[in-house]
C-alpha cells in the first residue's frame, strides 16, 4: 500500500528528519526581550539558549566552517524546518528562506544561489549545518567572545507569535499543523518529527520523538465524488492487495465530513489505523501505525488526534502551524545542477531533475540547458526553432506570431510567439532563448489557447526565473546538442543479433526502448511513432489473421477507424503484408501503418504512425528512410 512509501525506507528516514518541535524554552533574562540568542563553542557539548543550558552534539570546524545541529536555530528562534525526499532541508524565517542538500556544496539563499566550503551532513542522527550560512541567511548577526565562544543572535519576526500564546505545544503557540494549499488540518502534539514527503506536498509524512508512532497525510485530487462506503471498500482492498489482515473497519456516512476508516496488520506485525475522507474535490488520506501496539484496540490512545483530523483550513487561526510553500499560487523549485531557480503554479506536477512541469490542463513549462555551436548567434538559434517549426507541422496546423526580446535574470535573450495544433486544439507557445558563455538556456511555455489565465502567466513565470551562470561553465564542459535541432538526415545504424536484423534511425527521433537484443523497440518524434516488434513463438499467418481480426471488430465500434488498405508486398527482400490505416483519436487524426514479415522462425511487426498535422515532406521521408534501411542479417 502507498502509506509504507516513507516508513519501509526505515530507521534512515527517520535519522535523517528533522525535530519539528522541540521546546522553545522560556526566556531566561531580560536582553531576550528584544533579540533571541544561542551561544556555542567548538568541541562543546554546551549550548545556551535564550538564557538556559542544554546539551547537544558537539560543534565541529569542516574547511574552516563551524558546523552546528540545525535544532539550534529552530529551538532558539522558531524557524520552521521541513525535510523534503529525505536529504533537502528548507529553513525558513519571516520573509527569509533557505535551501540545502546533505552532502552537497550548493545552497540557496532567498532564491541566491551559494557555494559551501562544508557540505550539510549527519552525524549520530543530528544534521549538521554551517553555522553562518544559516545564521546570516535568516536575519542573524554572529559575534566571537573571548573564551572562544559564538553569540548567534536575532530579532524576533513580525511574524511569530508571543510566548502567551503557547498551548499543547510550543511551537510558537501553534496547537495545530495543516496545509493551506491542500485545506487539511489537524491537532499538533508534541515532539512532532517532520520526515519526508512529496515535492508538491501532496504526501507528508510524521512520526514522534520516542519512535512510538508514525503517520502520513495524503492529499489527491479526486473529481468523481465518493461516499463512505466506497471509500471504505478502497480501503479493505488495498489492504487484501497488500497481502494485510483487516481487523477493524467501518464507515461513517453521517458525519459531516463523511468518511470512513479501518485498522489492519501488515506482514511485519504494525498495526495501521487508516482514513479516507472526500472533500473539496480531493481525497484525504490518513495512514497512521502504532509502532508499539501489540492489539488493534492499543491505537484507541491516539483517537483525539485522529479525530482532529479536518478538512479544510482557516487561514485566520495563528494557532495553526502551516506547512505549505506555496505563496500568491506558487511554488519556489530549484536545480541545483543548473544553477536555476524559478516559480511554479501551485497544483502542478514537478519534475526538477529534468526541469519540467505540467499544470492539470495541459500547460507546461520545460527549461533545458545545452551547448551552443560555435560563433552561433542567438538570432540564428531562433531561425533554427522556427525551421523546425516548419519541417514538424503543415502549414494550416503552425503560425509563427512574432520575435522579441526578453529579458532573463538579467541577461538580454529572445523570445519567439508561435502557435500548433495537432488537430486537437490550438497551443500559444513562447521559445525563450538566453545564450550565455557558449551556452544556451531555453525555456519552452506551452498553454492551450483556451487556458486564459495559464497565458497570463508568462511574464510573471520569467521574471521568476534566476539563473547563476556559472553554475553550468564550473559543472559542465561540452554538453549534448537539442534533439530537435539536429539534422534530420543524420542518422544511427541499429542492429539486433539476437532477432537478426539492422535499421538506420533518425538521431532526431527520441528512443521510448531502444535495447535492440530485446523487443519491442520504439522511437517517437513529434507527431509520430515507430516501433518494431519481433516474436518467435508464432506464425505470420496467425499473426495476420489476428491483427485483421481485431481491425474488422474494431472498426464497429470506432466509426473513425478506416482500413486503407491491405496488400501483399516484398519488404527486405521477403514476402510481406501492408495494413494502412487512418484513425481520429482523442481528437488527433493520424496515419498508420503496419507491415509484417517472417523469416526463420522470427515474426517481425514494423508499425509507424504519423499524425495528418505532422506529414510534413520531412517528416514522411525520415520514416521512408528508415524503413528502406530494415535489413535482415544472418545469425552468426
Amino acid at each position: 500500500m502507498k502509506r509504507n512509501a516513507f516508513l519501509k525506507m526505515g530507521s534512515a528516514l527517520l535519522a535523517c528528519s528533522v525535530v519539528f518541535s522541540a521546546a522553545v524554552p522560556a526566556w531566561a533574562d531580560s536582553a531576550a526581550a528584544d533579540k533571541l540568542i544561542f551561544k556555542v563553542k567548538t568541541g562543546s557539548t554546551a549550548a545556551y539558549m535564550n538564557g538556559k543550558q542544554e546539551k547537544i552534539v558537539k560543534p565541529y570546524i569542516d574547511h574552516g566552517t563551524v558546523m552546528v545541529p540545525l535544532g539550534l536555530f529552530k529551538r532558539t528562534f522558531g524557524s520552521e524546518v521541513r525535510l523534503e525526499n529525505s536529504n533537502v532541508v528548507k529553513v525558513t524565517y519571516g520573509a527569509h528562506a533557505i535551501s540545502m542538500t546533505i552532502g552537497s556544496q550548493l545552497a540557496w539563499v532567498d532564491g541566491r544561489k551559494v557555494k559551501l566550503d562544508a557540505a550539510p551532513a549527519m552525524v549520530s542522527g543530528t544534521l549538521m549545518v554551517p553555522l553562518r550560512l544559516v545564521a546570516e541567511g535568516i536575519g542573524a548577526s554572529i559575534a566571537p567572545e573571548s573564551t572562544g565562544s559564538l553569540v548567534v543572535s536575532l530579532s524576533p519576526s513580525d511574524d511569530a507569535v508571543d510566548d502567551e500564546d503557547v498551548g499543547i505545544d510550543a511551537d510558537l503557540g501553534k496547537t495545530k499543523i495543516g496545509n493551506s494549499f491542500y485545506q487539511w488540518t489537524m491537532n499538533y502534539p508534541s515532539g512532532l518529527i517532520l520526515g519526508g514527503g512529496e515535492q508538491d506536498e501532496s504526501i507528508v509524512s510524521f512520526s514522534d520523538s520516542e519512535d512510538t508512532y508514525y503517520f502520513e497525510v495524503h492529499a489527491t485530487d479526486q473529481d468523481v465524488k465518493l461516499d463512505a462506503d466506497e471509500l471504505l471498500s478502497m480501503l479493505v482492498e488495498d489492504a487484501k492487495d497488500a497481502g494485510e489482515i483487516v481487523v477493524d473497519r467501518e464507515s461513517f456516512s453521517q458525519a459531516k465530513v463523511p468518511y470512513a476508516r479501518m485498522i489492519a496488520k501488515d506482514g511485519d506485525g504494525t498495526f495501521w489505523e487508516s482514513r479516507m475522507y472526500y472533500n473539496n474535490d480531493r481525497l484525504y488520506e490518513v495512514y497512521f501505525a502504532d509502532l508499539k501496539a501489540t492489539n488493534y484496540k492499543d491505537l484507541k490512545k491516539y483517537a483525539g488526534l485522529l479525530n482532529s483530523f479536518n478538512t479544510s483550513y482557516n487561514a485566520s487561526d495563528k494557532t495553526v502551524k502551516d506547512l505549505s510553500t506555496v505563496k500568491k499560487g506558487m511554488r519556489r523549485e530549484y536545480n541545483d545542477d543548473y544553477g536555476i531557480s524559478l516559480d511554479v503554479p501551485a497544483g502542478w506536477s514537478i519534475d526538477n531533475t529534468n526541469m519540467y512541469y505540467e499544470g492539470k490542463e495541459g500547460s507546461y513549462l520545460s527549461l533545458n540547458v545545452s551547448s551552443a555551436p560555435k560563433g552561433s548567434s542567438i538570432e540564428q538559434w531562433s531561425q533554427e526553432l522556427q525551421s523546425w517549426l516548419k519541417d514538424s507541422f503543415v502549414t494550416d496546423s503552425y503560425q509563427i506570431v512574432s520575435t522579441s526580446p526578453i529579458e532573463i535574470s538579467g541577461e538580454q535573450g529572445l523570445v519567439n510567439e508561435v502557435r500548433y495544433n495537432y488537430g486537437d486544439g490550438w497551443m500559444t507557445e513562447y521559445e525563450v532563448m538566453v545564450l550565455h558563455n557558449g551556452y544556451r538556456y531555453y525555456a519552452e511555455y506551452s498553454v492551450p489557447e483556451k487556458q486564459k489565465d495559464d497565458l497570463n502567466k508568462f511574464k510573471d513565470l520569467m521574471k521568476s526565473i534566476d539563473i547563476d551562470f556559472d553554475v553550468v561553465s564550473d559543472t559542465f564542459g561540452n554538453m549534448e546538442e537539442d534533439a530537435f535541432l539536429i539534422n534530420r538526415s543524420k542518422t544511427t545504424t541499429k542492429t539486433s543479433k539476437a532477432y537478426q536484423y539492422q535499421i538506420s534511425v533518425p538521431q532526431y527521433w527520441t528512443a521510448n526502448q531502444d535495447k535492440f537484443e530485446r523487443s519491442p523497440v520504439e522511437y517517437q518524434f513529434v507527431g509520430g511513432r515507430f516501433r518494431i516488434t519481433a516474436e518467435k513463438s508464432t506464425s505470420l499467418e496467425a499473426t495476420v489473421s489476428q491483427l485483421k481480426s481485431y481491425y474488422t471488430e474494431a472498426a464497429k465500434y470506432q466509426k473513425d477507424l478506416k482500413v486503407e488498405k491491405t496488400e501483399n508486398i516484398t519488404f527486405a527482400g521477403e514476402p510481406a503484408v501492408s495494413i494502412t490505416l487512418h484513425q481520429v483519436k482523442d481528437g488527433i487524426p493520424y496515419s498508420a501503418r503496419q507491415i509484417l514479415l517472417q523469416k526463420n522462425d522470427i515474426v517481425y511487426t514494423i508499425s509507424t504512425s504519423l499524425n495528418d498535422a505532422n506529414a510534413t515532406a520531412s517528416q514522411k521521408d525520415a520514416l521512408e528512410q528508415a524503413l528502406k534501411s530494415f535489413t535482415l542479417t544472418e545469425a552468426k
